[in-house]
Parts: structure tokens; sequence; C-alpha cells
């Protein structure tokens, strides 16, 4: 299996702002990786590099074996993308603008098929300005994913979308997996990137702070959530022995313990964890 991107050392200064700061990363060819962070951290800068749309100050990057920085032809008619938001206005339906599209690929999709995919087959001959929000995202993906690229960048690709639509989209990126593509994506939703990612990058203040695949984010959570009812309140304790807190709690209350649970904590928690903990340690150093 090769490489599809490789990044060592990558840095983006706008003047003492370090958006990304000495990040370290590869993606194989054919894996989905889900890129998350919160806004500001380095998230779209580090995509835009990849993609080749903004410079970089330091770090050496290849992407399908092409420095961004210079793209050629070949390269450029190998990656698509899909950025956080496209013109709603045009004179062109959503067919004729997969059309066009597709001219300027060596081996396309055809364009009824891509329309099927991303579920715009009755909006065939509709313009972006009649589409709703999630429409005209799907339309985004169908322009991304047309020219049958062996890369493909999707930005925050289902916000707006219902719960229905964003699942539908999943199914899509499951088909261009079967199909060997290899995607980036970067999404604020966790379960989306726990569905659908082999592997997710967490990024804050512009560093690469965990990689690993869904379950090892999950396997670093050894402690427990507790919730119960308390008389008007709902209490919420973090511990490594759930039963022995049970037990207590049970001869407190008199046996029952009211609305009670005992789970795991989710993506969005150990997230959330290890945000919290590395923007505690950069506000410790700059003390």
């Amino acid at each position: 299996m090769g490489t599809a991107i490789a990044i060592a050392g990558l840095r983006k200064h706008y003047g003492d702002k370090r958006a990304v700061d000495g990040l370290d990363l590869e993606i194989p060819d054919g894996e989905v990786f889900a890129l998350l962070g919160p806004n500001g951290a380095g998230k779209s800068t580090t995509v835009e590099i990849l993609e080749g749309f903004r410079r970089r100050t330091a770090g050496d990057v290849e992407v399908l074996g092409c420095d961004p920085a210079h793209p050629t032809r070949d390269w450029r008619a190998s990656i698509g993308i899909m950025l956080q938001s496209t013109s709603d206005r045009s004179f062109l339906t959503a067919r004729e603008a997969l059309t066009h599209a597709s001219r300027l690929y060596p081996n396309p999709r055809d364009v009824d098929e891509t329309l099927e995919a991303v579920g715009l087959t009755d909006k065939a001959n509709a313009k972006p300005q009649t589409l709703s929000g999630g429409q005209r995202r799907r339309l985004d993906v169908a322009l991304a994913v047309v020219g049958r690229p062996r890369l493909v960048f999707l930005d925050e690709p289902t916000t707006g979308f219902d719960p229905e639509a964003r699942r539908q989209f999943w199914r899509l990126i499951e088909s261009l997996r079967g199909d060997g593509s290899t995607i980036m994506l970067t999404t604020h939703y966790l379960d989306e990137a726990e569905y659908l990612a082999d592997r997710i990058g967490i990024v804050s203040s512009g560093k690469l702070i965990a990689l690993d695949t869904p379950a090892g984010l999950r396997a670093r959570a050894s402690n427990s959530v507790v919730r119960w009812r308390e008389g008007s309140q709902t209490r919420t304790e973090r511990t490594a022995t759930p039963t022995s807190l049970v037990t207590t709690l049970s001869a407190r209350l008199g046996g029952e313990i009211p609305e009670l649970t005992v789970s795991k904590p989710s993506l969005e928690d150990i997230y959330l964890d290890l945000i919290g903990a590395h923007v505690d340690a950069a506000d410790e150093v700059e003390a």
C-alpha cells in the first residue's frame, strides 16, 4: 500500500500567529481519514495547503507523490475537492454543471450515475439557487467525485444536513471507499468521524495531539460515567470503580438509585478531554 499524503514538520505562520505548528502525518492509499479540532485549530489551513490553495511557511508535504505547491495538470485531475461552501448562483443546472466538470477529467464517472449516487436524480435539471442547502451540498459532493479522483477532500461535508441526508451521505462515502479512493474529511460531528473514518487525527492550536482509530481513542478512557438522580438534581461522576460507587449510592439512597446509568465516555467526551488538556497545558507553558 502506498502513501497518499505525507506531511513532516508542516508550519503556517501569519506574523506571530501559528496556524499550523509542526504537524507530522501520513495517510495511506485507500484510507478514510477524519481531521477533527475546534474552530481555529488549523484544520482548514492544513487541508488548503494539501489542496495547493495555500502556501506553507515550512515543512515537507507530498500529496499523491507531488508537492501541492507545484501542482501538475495530471495531479489536479487526481484530486477531488469539496469546499466548506460554494456559490448558490449559477446559470447551469445540476446535470450541466456535472457534465462540464466531467469533461475536465480523463476517466470521469457517468453523470447520471453520479446524480443518482448523491440522490439528485429528480433535481438534475434544477439550478443551485432552487435547491435546499442539503441538496446543494450533495451537488458539491457530486462535483468533487465526478472525475473519479484518487484522493477526495471533504471539508465539513454534512453541515446543514438533516439526519436522513447525513446517513445517505455516509453511504456515498462507503461506496467511494469501495472504489479505492482515499478520503480526507473534516467534520464537527463526532458520530460521523466514528462511523466513517479508519483513523482520526485531532488538532489543537496547530498541533496534532492525538492520532488513532476510533476504537483506539475510545480505549484511552479508563473511567466510566455514572449518572443518577438525587432529589431534584441529576448527578454525574467519573470513576474507575463504578461497581463500588453504585454500591455506595445504593446504601445511601435506600436500595434503588433513581435514573441510574453507567456508561463509558463517548468519543465526544474523550475529544473534549483531549482538547481541554492541551489548552490547559499550553496555558501553563505561557504562564
